[in-house]
């Protein structure tokens, strides 16, 4: 990183989006956490694995593909999974032809809780977020929402 000689400081309109996007991200993320927790009982980390296995065929995943799709380390993931597996909603499989490696897979609990847990969560997020918000605005956010990621990702 290279050093600041003169910090770029916010103007008056940037300081008041950038603040106000923090406090929108953490109220609409404790929000649908709330409700995901209240409606399932899953939490968002279980809502997480499970949406993840659940889009791919066969419902499986390499633990370091879902640990680099969640952005969590493979041990932080791994410990989520023990408690995932003592609930039964999801399994490991040794990896074939890498002895080290783990496949994670979805048991049919786990279809069935994400399958329960997806039409209140998308309602929640309706309710929460996109329903507040014009098609313009939708437009906006999908564009900008992208951008930003491709910069974080490296892909920008």
């Amino acid at each position: 990183m290279k050093p600041v000689t003169e910090p770029r400081w916010l103007d008056e309109r940037q300081a008041r989006a950038w603040r106000g996007y923090r406090r929108m991200r953490a109220l609409l993320d404790l929000q649908i956490t709330r409700d995901l927790a209240a409606d399932s009982g899953l939490s968002d980390a279980d809502y997480d694995v499970l949406s993840n296995l659940s889009e791919v065929s066969p419902h499986r995943l390499r633990l370091t593909e879902l640990a680099a799709t969640m952005l969590w380390s493979k041990s932080r993931l791994s410990h989520h999974l023990t408690r995932m597996q003592q609930r039964g909603l999801v399994d490991r499989e040794e990896c074939p032809g890498d002895a080290r490696g783990s496949m994670i897979v979805l048991t049919e609990a786990g279809l069935r809780a994400i399958e329960e847990a997806a039409p209140h969560h998308v309602e929640s997020v309706r309710r929460n977020m996109i329903d507040l918000l014009t098609e313009e605005e939708i437009a906006a956010l999908d564009t900008l929402s992208h951008r930003v990621v491709a910069h974080l990702s490296g892909e920008g």
